[in-house]
């Protein structure tokens, strides 16, 4: 949003979208959010929400799944841009709660093992579906829903191409379990 400002040797500041980059030489780099914690969270593995069973307040409906609002215009815009080329995009699953999680992830421990389960499904207070900002999305005729073959979908594709622009993008790309953590 602005030029990197220098003020002699107290360092040097940038203002973002999202937040300011400062460096001072006896300090190195810290960021400032505007926002914090609202949009920033990483969310994975090693990283739960907090607290654990973290519930957003800002949720609307979005074809029968719940999203935080700012999700929920992403997703629109998203929608309707693929829509203008073509390409029907709808809601497979958005906000989870955490007993929904919990349920989610026992079945496959139940049906897979553990090892498995991790490999598939978040457990519980990990999930990015908890923070109401993550959206499950397919074609609407189900096609290739929440498997591989969605990559090579209309839907997949533009998602590939442009999911960017409304503030998304694709988790967990084919060939990057070793750095996600999921298939």
């Amino acid at each position: 949003m602005t030029e990197e400002v220098c003020v002699g040797d107290a360092g040097c500041t940038q203002n973002f979208q999202g937040g300011t980059l400062a460096w001072h030489p006896s300090i190195g780099v810290t960021v400032t959010y505007y926002l914090p914690g609202e949009y920033q969270r990483v969310i994975n593995k090693r990283c739960p929400l907090s607290p654990i069973d973290y519930v957003p307040s800002d949720m609307v409906n979005v074809g029968g799944h719940p999203l935080r609002y700012q999700a929920a215009l992403g997703f629109w815009q998203l929608a309707d841009a693929a829509t203008t080329t073509g390409v029907p995009v709808t809601v497979i699953s958005g906000f989870r709660s955490y007993a929904t999680q919990a349920t989610l992830y026992n079945s496959y421990v139940a049906m897979y093992g553990q090892e498995r389960a991790d490999t598939i499904s978040a457990r519980a207070g990990f999930s990015e579906h908890q923070s109401g900002l993550a959206v499950d999305i397919g074609n609407p005729g189900g096609a290739c829903g929440l498997q591989d073959c969605f990559a090579q979908t209309a839907a997949g594709q533009f998602a590939a191409n442009r999911a960017h622009e409304f503030g998304f993008i694709v988790r967990y790309p084919a060939g990057m379990s070793y750095w996600t953590g999921y298939a």
